[in-house]
């Protein structure tokens, strides 16, 4: 067996006694004869089970039960006592013992107890191990690709996700940013907790700091009741920023004060809140350029870039296409009741050609736009936008003839064509991009479109 025991016992024949019982089972056993020796080894050592004796002076059995609780939770605890009462017992199973016995005990009720806790133990541990495999499995298949790069990001998040580290997800729109957060906190010690998302730039800077902090009953008109902000509802869990770069400098010096001090004031409040969050960080901006010019806080940065994850371009891991183009298929069948089997080979050939100036986002909307229009059991051509069928990446990139467009040139001219193409449809335009309307018109402003 070889189980590590822990005997906590103030008398020196009690403890003699029950260490020979568990060392003839083929245990192994450290023995103490106080509380407070107990609750220094549960904080250096880890125990498969622990049994006390209930009353010991200055830190009694409860005591080093409730610190076996919080220090290993999966620990069992037995207690043994000579003054067992209703009251005791009961208190004792409330702080989650998983037995108490009464003195004197007989030699053979021991050794059952304690096979029992340990098989409990046991039985925890390889639950949690297959939760946690499956888990593992199932977040990281959800990031589709094979290719090098996309190989890559998985291992980066496999050797980042067990720790605490900010992380900055780095990448064009709709590359999978929110996609990579959720496989980082669903991987991590966190993922019991929430995850809360947020688009830095669908908000103003008014409602932000009332969604990041919430507000205290009557801080505003219209504020009838206390509201709990995000952080306060991701607490032990990971605050997710999407798109940090368009977060305005005001706010980002509210948020770096939360990330420094582990605590905020919600709006019209007078106590603080703490909070234990990990942040992770996405952007399709480059926020080095955006700290050279000013527009984004250096030390916030700093605070959020201990680690990057650089997301490929859908047009630089063209290999992953047909993969990520089945794999939608399989999606949208599910999700409108069809049974379309394949891709026609020359509508693959289309769909592979193309730049994806959008990426994968844009490809899923392709690929469910062609489930809409196809009736049999293959996607051929005709299913697939004229802009695709009509315009290979050659064409497109013909568009720029003698200079090399900057990543906001390509952006702004293909928002352009978009918008053009559906007859400045915002909605059927911002369907295609993959984004809402809210980002689109966002755009538009920036890019001085209207």
């Amino acid at each position: 067996m070889g189980e590590l025991i822990l005997v906590v016992e103030d008398e020196q024949v009690a403890r003699k006694n029950l260490e020979h019982i568990l060392k003839r089972e083929g245990y192994q056993v450290i023995s103490v004869d106080s509380g407070a020796k107990a609750l220094r080894l549960l904080e250096s050592k880890t125990f498969d089970l622990v049994i006390t004796d209930y009353k010991m002076s200055k830190v009694d059995g409860i005591q080093v039960l409730e610190k076996s609780r919080a220090c290993q939770p999966h620990t069992e605890v037995i207690l043994i006592t000579g003054y067992a009462t209703v009251n005791s017992a009961v208190k004792a199973l409330k702080k989650g013992a998983y037995h108490y016995l009464a003195k004197p005990y007989k030699i053979d009720e021991v050794r059952r107890i304690v096979q029992e806790a340990l098989l409990k133990r046991n039985l925890q541990l390889e639950n949690i191990a297959l939760k946690d495999s499956v888990g593992k499995s199932r977040t990281l298949s959800a990031i589709i690709g094979n290719s090098e790069p996309m190989i890559n990001v998985k291992k980066t998040i496999q050797q980042i996700a067990p720790t605490d580290a900010s992380v900055m997800i780095l990448g064009e729109s709709g590359t999978g940013k929110e996609l990579v957060a959720q496989a980082i906190h669903h991987l991590s010690r966190r993922s019991d907790y929430q995850m809360v998302a947020f688009n830095c730039g669908s908000f103003s800077e008014e409602l932000m700091a009332n969604e990041f902090f919430g507000h205290e009953k009557e801080a505003f008109t219209g504020a009838g009741k206390t509201k709990k902000g995000l952080f306060e509802t991701a607490d032990k869990g990971t605050v997710f920023f999407d798109e940090i770069g368009d977060m305005p400098q005001a706010m980002q010096v509210k948020v770096l004060r939360v990330i420094q001090e582990k605590e905020f004031l919600r709006v019209g409040g007078t106590r603080t809140i703490p909070v234990d969050l990990r942040f992770i960080a996405a952007t399709h901006r480059d926020l080095n350029h955006e700290v050279e010019k000013g527009h984004f806080r250096q030390d916030l940065f700093y605070r959020l870039n201990v680690v990057s994850i650089q997301l490929p371009p859908l047009s630089s891991r063209s290999g992953d296409i047909p993969l990520l183009a089945y794999h939608f298929l399989g999606k949208k069948n599910q999700s409108m009741g069809k049974d379309i089997k394949e891709i026609d080979p020359h509508a693959m050939d289309l769909i592979c050609r193309y730049g994806w100036p959008g990426n994968v986002r844009e490809l899923e909307n392709v690929i469910e736009g062609a489930v809409v229009m196809t009736n049999g059991e293959t996607i051929f051509p005709e299913a697939l936008p004229d802009y695709i069928t009509n315009m290979s990446v050659e064409t497109y990139r013909a568009d720029y003839t003698d200079t090399i467009p900057t990543l906001e040139d390509q952006e702004k001219n293909y928002i352009q064509w978009i918008l053009n193409k559906t007859g400045w449809n915002k909605t059927q335009a911002a369907k295609l991009m993959g984004i809402d309307r809210v980002s689109l018109w966002r755009k538009i402003k920036r890019f001085h479109l209207e």
